[in-house]
C-alpha cells in the first residue's frame, strides 16, 4: 500500500497544481471584482446580480442533465437554506464590508472559513471532533483574526478614530462563519451531482435576494454604471462563481477534497496581488501578521505537517 505522502504526490500532478493555482486566482479575483463593482452598485443588488447570472450560466451548462429540475422541485427547502448560508448571507456580508475595506484584507478575513468549519463540525457532528492539531490550528487562526480586528476594536473602545470601522472587519468574519455552517449542512447533498447542488443553491439564493435588492436598493433609480463595473460584475458572476464551481468540482474529482482545500491558502495572496496591481491597495504590518497566523493555522488544520511528527496521534 502506498504511503499517504506518495498518494498525495501521485494525485497532485503539475497539471492539478496549475488548476489549483488558477482556482485560487479566480476566487481571489472575486474580492477584486467586488471591490471594483461595489463602488457603483449597492451591495444587495450586486449579490443578486452575481447569483442570478451565475445561476443562469450553470443552468445553461447543465441543460437539464443530472435531474436538475426534479431536484429543484423535490428539495427546494434544502436548496433555500443552503443558498442562504452559502451564498446570500456571506456574499452580502462581504460586499458590505468591502465598501470600506480592500480586496486583500477581505480575502484574509474570509480565509478563516476552514477554522469556523472545524469549530462548527465539532459542535454539530459526532465524527468530526477536535484533535490536538485541529485545536492548535483553530487557535492560530483565531489569533490572526484578533490581530486583524484588534486595532479597530481598540479604536472604538477608547473613542479614537480608526481607519476602518469595526463592523466592516467583522462582516467578512461572519461570512466565514456562515460558510462554515454551509460546509456541515452541505453533506446532505452528497447524493446529487455537484453542478446540480451548485445550480440549485444559486437559483434559490437568487430568488431570496431579488426582493431584498428591490426593496433596499431600488436599483431602477441607479445611474448606469461604467463599463469597468459592468465587466467586474460579469467577471464576478461568470468567472469567479459559475466557472469557479465547475473548476472546483473538477479538481476535487481528480485530487480529492483534502488536496482541493489547499486553495484556501492561495486565495488571499491572489486577492492581495490583484488589489495591489490594479487598485493601489497596500496592507499594514498587522494585516500581514494576521495573514501569516491564519495561514499557519490552515496549514496545521490541513494536517500534512503531522507527518513530521509534530502533533502525533491525531
Amino acid at each position: 500500500m502506498a504511503s499517504p505522502a506518495n498518494s498525495i504526490s501521485t494525485q497532485m500532478t503539475l497539471r492539478l497544481w496549475a488548476l489549483l493555482a488558477l482556482l485560487g486566482l479566480i476566487w481571489g479575483g472575486s474580492f477584486f471584482f467586488a471591490r471594483v463593482a461595489v463602488a457603483h452598485v449597492p451591495p444587495f443588488t450586486l449579490v443578486f446580480m452575481r447569483l442570478s447570472l451565475a445561476a443562469l450560466a450553470l443552468h445553461f451548462y447543465l441543460l437539464g442533465r443530472h435531474g436538475i429540475y426534479q431536484a429543484l422541485a423535490e428539495r427546494w427547502r434544502e436548496f433555500l437554506l443552503m443558498g442562504l448560508i452559502n451564498n446570500a448571507i456571506p456574499h452580502a456580508f462581504i460586499f458590505l464590508g468591502q465598501t470600506h475595506i480592500g480586496a486583500g484584507l477581505a480575502a484574509i478575513l474570509n480565509a478563516t472559513t476552514p477554522i469556523w468549519t472545524v469549530v462548527i463540525a465539532n459542535v454539530a457532528t459526532e465524527d468530526e471532533k477536535l484533535s490536538v492539531a485541529k485545536f492548535s490550528g483553530c487557535l492560530l487562526g483565531l489569533a490572526g483574526t484578533i490581530v486583524l480586528i484588534g486595532p479597530s476594536a481598540a479604536a472604538g473602545l477608547f473613542g479614537t478614530a480608526g481607519d476602518v470601522p469595526l463592523w466592516a472587519l467583522v462582516l467578512p468574519v461572519l461570512a466565514a462563519v456562515s460558510y462554515g455552517l454551509s460546509r456541515s449542512y452541505g453533506k446532505r447533498f452528497r447524493d446529487l451531482a455537484p453542478p446540480v447542488t451548485a445550480a440549485g443553491q444559486l437559483t434559490a439564493s437568487t430568488l431570496v435576494m431579488l426582493p431584498v435588492a428591490v426593496l433596499v436598493d431600488t436599483p431602477w433609480a441607479m445611474p448606469m454604471p461604467p463599463l469597468t463595473t459592468v465587466l467586474a460584475i460579469l467577471g464576478l458572476a461568470l468567472v469567479s462563481t459559475a466557472y469557479a464551481y465547475i473548476l472546483f468540482f473538477r479538481i476535487m474529482a481528480e485530487a480529492g477534497a483534502t488536496n482541493t482545500s489547499l486553495v484556501t491558502l492561495l486565495v488571499p495572496p491572489s486577492a492581495i496581488l490583484l488589489g495591489y496591481l490594479f487598485l493601489g491597495e497596500t496592507l499594514q504590518a498587522t494585516d500581514l501578521a494576521g495573514m501569516l497566523l491564519i495561514a499557519a493555522g490552515l496549514v496545521v488544520l490541513d494536517g500534512r505537517i503531522l507527518r513530521l511528527g509534530i502533533f502525533p496521534g491525531r
